[in-house]
């Protein structure tokens, strides 16, 4: 069985080698290790890897530019930030850029182990769904394919990123009724803090925007418990 392959972007070379060496060594990844955004961008469009870890403050291109560009290529790789910006501000840019999560340093190694392989763990049960669940489903004029996490509507389609299209399903499967904060919060982040919340409202107003051509589509708050996807 192959390895998993990462891409490092750390500017910071002391860090940058001993996060290499460790995931190498005991997460059993082969690591591609780049120490600026630009350097990272062009390592990113000349290979194929399974996750990014992407630093923010870097030289030439910062980490936020670089997984915007990433994004325009692949809207469901899984990216990691580990930064030293620790402002809510900063980690909801992150996550509006369509990341997946976010560790500050400093961090333990072993912890970031364990967040790239909870990550990759995901992606992988995407493939590997009950059979009672449905992964397709229209949604008045759109139709919403959650393993290719695509929507289609006429002739135009719109590729979403990982959580955006987890978040649309569990909306879908409980269309015309409620889908409560907590249970969508534990399902798709496994945790209903305050940080999360705030995240998972960056993804809502993403789909509203995906869905806003169709006056019967609307996914509305539903005060005090959670979130409705009505299509009339």
């Amino acid at each position: 069985m192959s390895r998993k392959k990462i891409l490092l972007v750390e500017d910071d070379p002391n860090l940058g080698m001993l996060l290499e060496d460790y995931l190498a060594l005991k997460g059993n990844f082969e690591v591609k290790l780049c120490v600026d955004g630009e350097e990272g961008l062009k390592a990113f469009m000349a290979d194929t890897y399974d996750i990014c870890i992407l630093d923010v403050m870097m030289p030439k291109k910062d980490g936020f530019t670089l997984a915007h560009d990433i994004r325009k290529v692949n809207t469901a790789i899984p990216i990691i930030f580990a930064t030293a910006k620790g402002m809510m501000e900063d980690k909801t840019e992150a996550y509006s850029l369509g990341a997946d999560d976010y560790i500050t340093k400093p961090f333990r190694i072993e912890e970031l182990l364990l967040r790239i392989n909870a990550l990759l763990k995901r992606v992988a049960q995407q493939d590997i769904e009950p059979e009672n669940k449905p992964t397709k489903f229209d949604i008045g004029g759109y139709h919403f394919d959650f393993q290719t996490q695509i929507i289609t509507k006429e002739n135009d389609q719109q590729k979403v990123s990982t959580k955006e299209a987890e978040l649309l399903r569990l909306l879908c499967l409980k269309m015309n009724d409620v889908l409560t904060r907590e249970e969508a919060l534990l399902e798709i982040w496994h945790d209903d803090n305050y940080f999360n919340g705030r995240s998972m409202d960056v993804f809502l107003s993403k789909l509203r925007k995906y869905l806003r051509d169709d006056p019967k589509v609307e996914i509305i708050n539903v005060h005090g418990k959670g979130y409705k996807l009505l299509v009339n």
